[in-house]
Parts: structure tokens; C-alpha cells; sequence
């Protein structure tokens, strides 16, 4: 995995400073959607430098048969949906495990069950809608980059009869929230998940 920086500017790939007119191109900070970009700016012409995060860039795929390549696809597309939401999960579960570092039992307990209260509001409604498959994969996706079982992780912030309880709605959909994430049990799945780049980054 490389850092790709996309260079959207005619003067980087020149190396010069200046249009095609030879005006010298300012350099202003702007923002978009909440995102701050470097854009340069001349005449009636603003170009925006944007550094993209992390992406994983990988060769066309060669498939046993067209089951596999239908479900490469689906994994790939539901995948695309519940990415922001691993991505979510894994940085709300490191900060939680940094904020309570030095909690007592007492305390932390309070602040988890505070915690799950407003985390329940605000993820509640749009991860309810998600299918089995679309769960399963934001579940991997969490085990893979934290190498533990989601039960585990349950169990940990929401006490062993929680995670019993989850653990044993999972079985009516032939899920084990014990089992975690095992490389090389479902290679199409793998494969998915080496395709999303979910590695914490503060």
C-alpha cells in the first residue's frame, strides 16, 4: 500500500509557478464539505491539490467460475457500503480503549453505558437496514484490523450476558461471533478485505 497523492495541478507536473499566460499562480487554502485543500489560483483558473488517503490498487481478478466472480462483486459493492462504518467502529473502539485506560471498574462502566446510549441514536437506525451479508462483512472488516472475535469485543465493552445474548441471535443466521476473522476460510472474502485499506490511523 502506497500513499498516492494526486497532483490535480499543471504547474507540479511542469514544475513551474506560472498559467499559460505566465501570470504567477497564488497559493490559497480552501475548503470543501468541511475538507481543507491547497488550491492555486490564476486568473479566472483555480486548480485544487487534493492528497488522498491510503487506497488499495490491485490487479483484475481471475475467478474459478462466474458464482465466484458474481460474489467478489456483491462482497465488493456491499463492502463499499459498510467501509465508513468499520472505519467508524475500529476509531471509536481505540479512543474508548484510550479514554478508559486509567478508569476504575465503576467509572468505566458508567462511561461505556453513556457512550453506547449516544452511539445507539446516532447508528441504530442505518445499520438495522443493513442485509446479513452486508453485516457479516462490517464485522470482518472490524475482527480483521482489531485480530479479535467480535464477541470478545462484546464481551469487553458490553458485559458477557450481551455478548450471549448477540451470540446466540447469531446462530439463527449462521453466524459464530466467537469464531473472529480467519484468513483462508472464505478466499473471496480475503480478497475483498485486502481490496479496503481498514487500518487504524489517529
Amino acid at each position: 500500500m502506497k500513499r498516492i497523492i494526486l497532483f490535480l495541478s499543471f504547474f507540479s507536473l511542469l514544475g513551474i509557478g506560472l498559467n499559460a499566460q505566465g501570470e504567477e499562480a497564488r497559493e490559497e487554502s480552501v475548503t470543501i464539505e468541511g475538507h481543507v485543500f491547497t488550491a492555486y489560483i490564476t486568473g479566472n483558473d483555480t486548480i485544487i491539490m487534493a492528497d488522498l488517503d491510503d487506497i488499495s490498487v490491485s490487479s483484475p481478478k481471475n475467478f474459478k467460475n462466474r458464482a465466484d466472480r458474481r460474489k467478489y462483486r456483491k462482497y465488493r459493492f456491499y463492502g463499499a457500503k459498510v467501509y465508513p462504518y468499520a472505519l467508524k467502529a475500529i476509531r471509536i473502539f481505540k479512543d474508548v480503549e484510550d479514554a478508559t485506560e486509567n478508569m476504575g471498574r465503576r467509572k468505566r462502566k458508567r462511561y461505556l453505558r453513556k457512550k453506547y446510549k449516544q452511539l445507539k441514536r446516532e447508528f441504530k437506525k442505518p445499520l438495522k437496514n443493513l442485509t446479513k451479508t452486508q453485516g457479516m462483512l462490517l464485522i470482518k472488516m472490524i475482527e480483521k484490523e482489531l485480530d479479535t472475535p467480535f464477541y470478545d469485543l462484546m464481551k469487553g465493552m458490553r458485559g458477557g450476558f450481551t455478548a450471549s445474548y448477540w451470540h446466540q441471535m447469531g446462530k439463527f443466521y449462521d453466524y459464530n461471533l466467537k469464531e473472529g476473522y480467519v484468513e483462508g476460510v472464505d478466499p473471496i472474502l480475503d480478497i475483498v478485505l485486502h481490496d479496503f485499506d481498514i487500518s487504524y490511523k489517529k
